[in-house]
């Protein structure tokens, strides 16, 4: 049996790549601070220690014990707007927790090293966005992601350590935290529904994404480590079709079946347009994606009026207050 460390596992994407790897009868270790996840959202046959990925001293005690196959790193606070106001945290824990990782990967032999990156790397690059642009990442967590992508590389080079990178964008499903309010526009839309409260968009909604259901992305990123010709090589992973905000506000109001309010807040510093290219991803994984935004919508929505309403907390340690959008302030 292949033994897998997942660490962001009770978190979003980490939840349903620990899944996706039970199903492949991987043994999975979770290693999760729960700052942004919840240990619920993991299944019992899964290891959960709670601990930081800044915990080097946890973290080699746990590959001497364990002896990892494989690491499938997923810890990261992922808001992307929020990351200019947080550099200490974002750099800390998006940069310097993934070198942990590395080093430990390197020192125990780890057979392959899973990262998902970000399509933030590409900064405002001209869509569709493709693996053999130069990344010219626009904010600290795009910088932070793709600091840890060029360490890989050179890791690879120099110890011989093998990796797989995915740059998955705007992804959205089941188990989600709907209770934060600075990232996953998807999640914050169902929150403020289910609350009766307008849904907010910054500016005025023409900026446009690709928005990726989890059940598209998930499986490829757990089985990636079976597939010899992804090794060492980087890819995108999402949704083919990109729509504006103000599409898919209407779009969450039809799946969760509540109308709501638009309420249009100043613009924030952000990439307007921001899509990319997979045709990569699907000559090496195969397979067409099996959820457009409407299906996966529905299966999120379902999900989300189950779950209920999730209080939304400020961020606690903002370090910047200067250009801080008021309604981060609320």
């Amino acid at each position: 049996m292949k033994v897998s460390l997942v660490t962001g596992g009770a978190g979003f994407i980490g939840a349903h790549v620990v899944r996706d790897l039970l199903a492949l009868k991987h043994q999975v270790v979770v290693l999760d601070d729960l700052s942004g996840g919840f240990e619920e959202n993991l299944p019992a046959e899964a290891i959960f220690v709670k601990g930081s990925i800044l915990d080097h001293e946890l973290i080699d005690s746990l590959f001497e014990k364990y002896k990892f196959n494989y690491v499938y790193h997923l810890a990261a606070y992922a808001a992307e707007g929020l990351s200019h106001f947080i550099k200490r945290f974002n750099y800390n824990n998006n940069l310097i927790g993934s070198v942990n990782l590395i080093n430990a990967s390197v020192k125990n032999k780890v057979e392959c090293f899973v990262f998902t990156s970000s399509i933030a790397t590409y900064g405002a690059l001209p869509p569709p966005m493709k693996e053999e642009m130069t990344p010219c990442p626009e904010d600290p967590y795009g910088i932070a992601k793709y600091a840890v992508e060029m360490d890989l590389k050179v890791t690879h080079e120099m110890f011989g350590l093998n990796y797989v990178i995915f740059r998955p964008h705007n992804v959205y499903g089941e188990y989600q935290n709907l209770g934060d309010k600075y990232r996953n526009v998807v999640g914050i839309f169902m929150n403020q529904l289910m609350q009766d409260k307008p849904l907010t968009i910054f500016g005025d909604g023409t900026q446009t994404r690709a928005f990726s259901y989890i059940g598209d992305v998930a499986p490829h990123i757990a089985n990636s480590v079976n597939v010899k010709e992804a090794y060492n090589q980087t890819f995108n992973i999402g949704a083919d079709k990109d729509y504006s905000v103000n599409e898919l506000a209407q779009a969450v109001m039809e799946a969760i079946g509540l109308k709501g309010m638009i309420r249009h807040v100043e613009a924030r510093n952000e990439v307007l347009h921001a899509y990319a290219d997979h045709s990569k991803a699907h000559r090496v994984f195969g397979g067409d994606l099996k959820y457009d935004l409407k299906s996966g919508l529905e299966k999120m929505a379902t999900w989300a009026k189950n779950t209920g309403i999730k209080k939304s907390a400020r961020f606690k340690d903002i370090e910047i207050q200067e250009k801080l959008p008021p309604i981060w302030l609320e």
